[in-house]
């Protein structure tokens, strides 16, 4: 259930377009066309899927405080968090250069389409921001690590892949001149966030109900004390009362 839960809030409540905002430069201009959104957007979940487990691992073994113990009680005491941002973009680089080879090798006419955002995958926010929040978050597993990385991959691949779609079908309506292009496009992005934030309480209202439930069971188990305390006040009170009469 964690990695179900995980994965979920990654792609709806947590999207890196619709929550954060990252990636929006390629989103913006590789979103024209459904065929290359898909393209671009398989390209992003692949990086991240490879890249942040992979960051994780570094994160855990290379960059964390005391990270290097393993090498060594003299080594424990090293902090090399510093070199986060370079050690995660080499990494996110080294992907990016795979994925552009072997999409010019199997897929010239996507290859020639995506142009120099394919590339620019490496520069691409959201691949980094995808390490970066799975580094803040302490995500404690490689396995949970690679599922945020999926889930994030597959967040933007929908938001990429639902704006184009609307972008192809808006070339034929009556649009305000003035709002054509980017204008239009921002506005229906803003109207996209505002939809996707409905979805946050998709994974609380189990968490509310069962807290409701256990605030319900807490104040009729007072209740119960308050009573039988009650009661035996009243039997002390009368046994008291018997006492006195009995003396008199």
């Amino acid at each position: 259930m964690e990695h179900l839960e995980l994965f979920f809030k990654s792609i709806f409540i947590d999207n890196m377009v619709f929550a954060t905002f990252l990636g929006m430069c390629s989103y913006l201009a590789v979103s024209k066309k459904v065929a290359t959104a898909v393209g671009l957007g398989a390209a992003v979940i692949f990086v991240m899927f490879i890249t942040v487990p992979l960051n994780w691992l570094l994160d855990q073994y290379l960059l964390q405080p005391g990270a290097l113990k393993w090498l060594g009680a003299e080594y424990a005491d090293y902090d090399l968090s510093f070199l986060s941002f370079i050690m995660f973009i080499a990494t996110i680089a080294t992907m990016v250069q795979l994925v552009e080879i072997v999409v010019e090798k199997f897929s010239p006419s996507l290859y020639n389409s995506l142009g120099i955002f394919l590339p620019l995958i490496a520069v691409n926010c959201a691949i980094l921001g995808g390490s970066l929040f799975m580094q803040s978050r302490e995500i404690p597993t490689l396995g949970l690590a690679t599922t945020y990385g999926v889930g994030s991959g597959i967040g933007w691949f929908l938001a990429i892949l639902a704006i184009a779609a609307i972008r192809e079908k808006i070339r034929y309506s009556n649009v305000p001149p003035a709002l054509r292009g980017l204008g239009i496009t921002f506005i229906i992005t803003g109207l996209m966030a505002i939809g996707f934030m409905s979805f946050g309480g998709m994974l609380t209202g189990g968490d509310d109900e069962a807290s409701k439930e256990e605030t319900t069971a807490v104040v009729q188990k007072e209740t119960k004390e308050n009573v039988a305390l009650s009661e035996t006040k009243t039997s002390d009170d009368k046994v008291l009362a018997n006492n006195i009469k009995v003396n008199e």
